[in-house]
């Protein structure tokens, strides 16, 4: 083990989790409210991202950054809107399935409706953060009888904070505010929302507008650190296992999930040439961190299938 590199890798790896929990916390939302798994987020936090490079690009309307960010997240909670209107909403009633399927189609017609858009060519996102002058952090610890210190991307770190300033006010949102409380009955029980007065299929709306602009603001996160092109739209593929590793219905469990897959994969990256099966193995695991994720998924399922932080349903007949 790389005693020396071992917590900058778990501290690189935490905050690329950040993210990720705020990607996961978006399809957890629209979950609970309407209990769809959403297939098509990663082509909206897609979508999100070419338009702020659009808003902001000389070729598109050259606006400035924040005013690109606002009109992206605007266009974002419009996306969401016309979903849930003229997609979901006429499938209400349907097998699971159907609806599963109807996602799945709206991921590649929105993917497809990108490339008709905005072209295939890899885009310069804009520089939000800065990409050099990282910071220098030395921990208490010492190896060697030198002091091991973390250098971390100033982009890095702040797309993490912005991140967890997003998944707190929105807790705040859910457990504080009269929508975000006609949110978690719906996503309780529909019939029993319905009784008491409460809209669902705004709810609905909102729950999808709310999941468009968290998309949006992940793909502006990731963006700025890996560069926009069409491959932003798999990013989701690392959320769905935070989603069913944390709890399908758990928006702490999003979170923890989301931070756990950026950890174990920060972690699986550290180099270890004293490997006890030789440097190959050690070579071939490193390799591996794409697919680490779901070889935990698949260990934390067998164990606890309904995830983490997921609730035991017992239907009595």
């Amino acid at each position: 083990m790389n005693w020396q590199l071992l917590p900058q890798f778990a501290i690189t790896g935490l905050l690329n989790g950040g993210p990720i929990a705020l990607i996961a916390l978006g399809i957890v939302l629209i979950f609970k409210s309407s209990e769809i798994f959403n297939f098509a987020h990663g082509q909206m936090l897609l979508i999100g991202a070419m338009a702020t490079w659009w808003f902001n690009s000389p070729d598109g309307l050259g606006l400035p950054l924040w005013a690109a960010v606002v009109a992206a997240l605007a266009v974002s909670v419009l996306l969401g809107l016309l979903i849930e209107r003229f997609t979901l909403r006429p499938m209400t009633g349907q097998p699971l399935l159907s609806i599963i399927l109807m996602t799945l189609a709206l991921g590649q017609f929105l993917q497809g409706l990108t490339i008709l858009t905005f072209g295939t060519t890899q885009r310069n996102f804009p520089v939000i953060f800065s990409i050099t002058n990282p910071y220098r952090i030395t921990l208490p610890f010492t190896y060697n009888d030198n002091p091991i210190v973390v250098i971390l991307k100033q982009n890095l770190v702040w797309s993490f904070v912005v991140a967890m300033i997003c998944v707190t006010l929105l807790v705040l949102f859910f457990q504080y505010t009269r929508t975000g409380l006609a949110m978690r009955a719906t996503a309780e029980n529909h019939e029993t929302a319905q009784s008491v007065g409460i809209r669902i299929n705004q709810v609905f709306g909102l729950s999808w507008a709310i999941a468009g602009m968290i998309a949006a603001v992940g793909g502006i996160l990731i963006a700025t650190a890996s560069g926009l092109d069409l491959s932003l739209s798999f990013v989701a593929l690392a959320a769905f296992p935070a989603v069913l590793l944390g709890g399908l219905e758990s928006i702490p469990g999003a979170i923890v999930g989301g931070l756990i897959v950026g950890l174990v994969q920060g972690l699986v990256g550290l180099p270890n040439n004293d490997f006890v099966l030789g440097p190959q193995a050690a070579q071939a695991i490193r390799n591996s961190a794409e697919i680490v994720p779901y070889v935990l998924l698949l260990i934390v399922l067998v164990i606890r299938p309904d995830g983490l932080f997921g609730q035991k349903r017992i239907e009595r007949i």
